[in-house]
């Protein structure tokens, strides 16, 4: 009587388990949730906000998430090799600083005041990837003190002024209401949309995007398979260093004043940007995801803002998104525990 029980209920549950699977197959492939979740949000503000559906409120929900992704490249590399940057900040405020009161200061081309905070960037960057992995220190302690160091060298440059105005040139190049090349979009927003096919071309294509992708996934094997994962988490944090510092030449642009917070909210977007979408330290991930958890987290917050949400508001939510995106993909097993 009990095995022609048994084999009915062994039918019935592997049937059930196996679609749920395939489900989380297919997400772990795309972010089907998070695509879900962006048309939800954007139709609840076309319907519950005047003039959210109209092409300039798109243009400006573009511009800010255009914005927003930028800062995130540099983090998304670290996250999924592994590494993670609190150093963002810093170096918008520093880029943000070489165009509109360093060149002026020094009386030199925007060009080269810009040129000489790469290079600073780049030296610093690429220490604190170096320090992080010869001597196993967390990059978030290496990261803030590097931020530091650049939001502090960069004040004691122009003597402590954050005042200054960004060239005429550049505001238009980060303003929501000017075209491309007669193309009705900002030029952030195409510049963007540049830098999201190159890095997804350079993940999946060379050999250093492979090299990234095998230190988040297995820094053991990835060495014994001679990869240099030092040279990668040295290249990535200088890679994320100037990226956060030219974010901060557009955000000059942008926003037309400086002052020493002005890269603070990009810290936390760009790191809910990027769990949001789906890439979890140490990968699997990839930039294209949080493209995806960009634009949700800009239109969610542009909703919110029109419902009277203030910045308070906005801080806890990333909280709360941060931990509820870590908890469910925290769930999974990881790439190194498959292999």
């Amino acid at each position: 009587m009990s095995s022609s029980i048994a084999p009915a209920s062994r039918t019935a549950s592997p049937g059930f388990s196996g679609t749920l699977r395939r489900a989380a197959a297919i997400q772990r492939r795309f972010p089907v949730l998070q695509v879900l979740a962006l048309i939800i949000v954007y139709v609840v503000g076309a319907v519950t906000l005047d003039g959210f559906f109209s092409f300039p409120a798109l243009q400006s929900i573009l511009v800010l998430a255009a914005l927003a992704g930028l800062a995130s490249v540099g983090q998304t590399l670290l996250i999924i090799m592994g590494g993670f940057d609190l150093s963002v900040s810093g170096f918008i405020v520093a880029g943000a600083l070489s165009v509109t009161s360093l060149s002026s200061i020094y009386n030199v081309d925007v060009g080269v005041a810009l040129g000489i905070t790469v290079i600073a960037a780049t030296l610093l960057g690429g220490a604190a990837g170096q320090i992080c992995h010869r001597l196993s220190i967390p990059p978030l302690v290496v990261t803030l003190g590097t931020g530091a160091i650049a939001l502090g060298a960069m004040q004691i440059q122009t003597g402590g002024a954050l005042a200054g105005s960004a060239p005429q040139w550049l505001s238009m190049l980060s303003s929501p209401i000017q075209s491309t090349f007669g193309i009705p979009f900002p030029p952030v927003v195409v510049i963007w949309v540049v830098v999201i096919i190159a890095v997804a071309l350079f993940l999946h294509r060379t050999v250093p995007g492979r090299h990234i992708l095998a230190t988040g996934a297995n820094p053991l094997a990835a060495e014994n398979s001679l990869v240099k994962t030092r040279t990668v988490w040295t290249l990535v944090f200088a890679f994320s260093a100037v990226a956060s510092v030219l974010v901060g030449v557009l955000l000059a642009g942008f926003s037309g004043s400086v002052d020493s917070t002005l890269g603070n909210p990009y810290l936390f977007q760009s790191v809910a940007t990027v769990v949001v979408g789906g890439t979890v330290f140490g990968g699997p991930g990839d930039y294209t995801r949080t493209v995806i958890g960009t634009l949700f987290l800009s239109v969610l917050m542009i909703v919110l803002i029109g419902h009277g949400a203030d910045t308070a508001d906005q801080q806890l939510l990333y909280g709360i998104i941060i931990l509820l995106a870590v908890t469910l993909y925290g769930r999974e097993r990881r790439i190194r525990d498959l292999v």
